[in-house]
């Protein structure tokens, strides 16, 4: 038997999208006793941009007049996902998103606005293309949240750079706020902050609680309802990335410092089945003068090359299927890290990339790093990052071709609404014309890795035998992702862990 230290209802591993079942299960009258591995709420969901949500046909797009349907949504939703994961549990997200938005609207704490956002295959059935599936927060004062909002992770300029805190939360910090903001009032709910949960205590076959570690002691919490694992990817972790054979480096991720799997492993450790290992939300990144590649989108100009000096993927597609696209030619040889955004003089000597994430610092540190170069020609240019200078001249003149057609007939760049985005709806073929001429050196990043848990529509954990583990249910990257090797679109991880971790807690209070 365990001496118990302390006793709850819930227990909640992990303050992103995990303290959406924080939240419901404190409103349904459960007590609740959150443990963060680190020092700061958020995990990865702080630092998201957006901080949206992938819910068709919630309220707030139907105050907005979209005429969306959930056969049209979970029809795209099914079309791009395949049969990779469960239909039932696609259908679980994409019909019930909308109630988890008219739950949280009902208390005042909660405010969303619609921020289009196209579908990432927008060329596949019942694809919104106006980008009418998705919402994010509305900005929250940091006063208004009052001292807990030094308590939330990020920004990425604060957290990497020291820049001073905003004030006011976006994004997915303003999410995550939110749910603090919400929390405050149930004071049957308790939050830890650098308090890791270790190990999970199990009797009979039932989870019943689990050990963290808190100032340097392990504390015995009791769950007599249940225990969610919503505490981010092992994406900060090489050695179970090399173990899983996820590509990339812990240095390049964008999850935060604490997504180590620990809270994974403790779930294996007990028995759960697991799916998508060796799977992540990625992205091409540019590199910073620390040395790491950072998620970045918004191109306004530029092509990739790779060490031929040849264009070699579509630079406008969603981040995502652009990561993709450059893994597979990696893992192949045709292209090696790092790749070169080649851009011309129209902006400057800074990259034309409105949303790099990680703010961009002074043009020296990145020219004194070797990360930025530039010359008078495309000649000289390709001596200084390493590529042929008759391939580099050639595709270069080849693009501007293309760009003047307004067609990219060799990757398809504008194909898709994603692709027109950040364009005004035009193909983004910018000419590389204007010297000087600049490159800028890039590797691959990712959100986070999206392995995880294996689960049913109600977030139960399942064992290898595909059978629930009473007292265990898991959401967020500690999750196998419902969307599977795929990312349908803006809002997808987050919505996915903020639908989970609710149904979590719903399904607890029957328990």
């Amino acid at each position: 038997m365990t001496d118990w230290n302390e006793e709850v209802d819930v227990l909640v591993a992990g303050t992103g999208g995990g303290l959406a079942g924080a939240y419901t299960a404190a409103r349904e009258g459960l007590t609740v006793a959150v443990v963060e591995a680190t020092e700061k709420f958020g995990g990865t969901t702080s630092y998201s941009g957006g901080g949206g949500v992938w819910f068709p046909c919630n309220p707030v797009l139907r105050r907005e007049g979209v005429d969306d349907t959930l056969e049209d949504a979970l029809t795209y939703f099914h079309s791009v996902v395949g049969d990779r994961t469960p239909a039932a549990l696609q259908e679980t997200y994409v019909r019930t998103g909308a109630k988890v938005i008219e739950y949280l609207e009902q208390d005042e704490a909660f405010k969303f606005q619609m921020f289009p956002w196209p579908d990432y295959f927008g060329k596949a059935p019942k694809a919104r293309t106006d980008g009418k599936r998705h919402i994010v927060p509305a900005p929250l004062a940091a006063k208004k949240l009052g001292a807990l909002s030094a308590s939330v992770r990020g920004p990425l300029g604060t957290d990497r750079h020291g820049d001073p805190q905003p004030d006011y939360l976006i994004g997915g910090r303003a999410l995550v706020g939110r749910f603090l903001l919400g929390l405050s009032k149930y004071p049957n709910a308790a939050l830890y902050l650098n308090t890791p949960l270790v190990e999970l205590v199990t009797e009979g076959g039932a989870v019943t609680g689990a050990i963290a570690e808190r100032d340097g002691r392990r504390v015995a919490i009791r769950a007599r309802k249940g225990v969610l694992l919503a505490a981010g990817g092992f994406e900060g972790n090489d050695e179970l990335r090399q173990r899983y054979g996820v590509p990339g480096v812990a240095r390049d991720t964008m999850g935060p410092w604490g997504n180590q799997g620990r809270a994974l492993e403790a779930g294996i450790a007990v028995g759960a089945d697991t799916d998508l290992m060796d799977q992540a939300w990625w992205s091409p990144g540019l590199i910073h003068p620390d040395g790491r590649a950072a998620f970045a989108l918004w191109f306004t100009g530029g092509i990739f090359v790779n060490q031929a000096g040849e264009r070699f993927v579509n630079e406008s597609a969603p981040y995502d299927r652009l990561g993709r696209d450059i893994i597979e030619q990696l893992n192949d040889g045709s292209a090696t890290l790092p790749f070169w955004m080649i851009y011309d003089d129209t902006e400057g000597p800074v990259p034309p990339i409105k949303a790099s994430n990680v703010p961009m610092v002074e043009t020296e540190r990145y020219v004194e790093a070797g990360l930025w170069k530039t010359a008078d020609t495309l000649e000289q240019l390709a001596a200084e990052i390493g590529v042929p200078a008759d391939a580099l001249v050639a595709t270069v003149t080849r693009f501007n071709k293309f760009a003047a057609e307004g067609v990219d007939p060799d990757f398809g760049r504008g194909d898709e609404a994603y692709d027109r985005a950040f364009s005004n709806g035009e193909p983004p073929l910018t000419p590389i014309t204007r010297g000087p001429f600049h490159a800028a050196a890039f590797g691959i990043s990712d959100l986070g890795t999206k392995g995880g848990l294996r689960t049913d529509r109600a977030a139960r954990v399942l064992n290898r035998a595909g059978e629930p583990i009473p007292g265990l249910y898991a959401a967020g990257n500690t999750m196998a992702a419902v969307s599977g090797t795929v990312y349908p679109g803006g809002g997808n991880p987050i919505g996915a862990s903020v639908l989970f971790s609710h149904l979590a807690a719903l399904d607890m209070t029957t328990r």
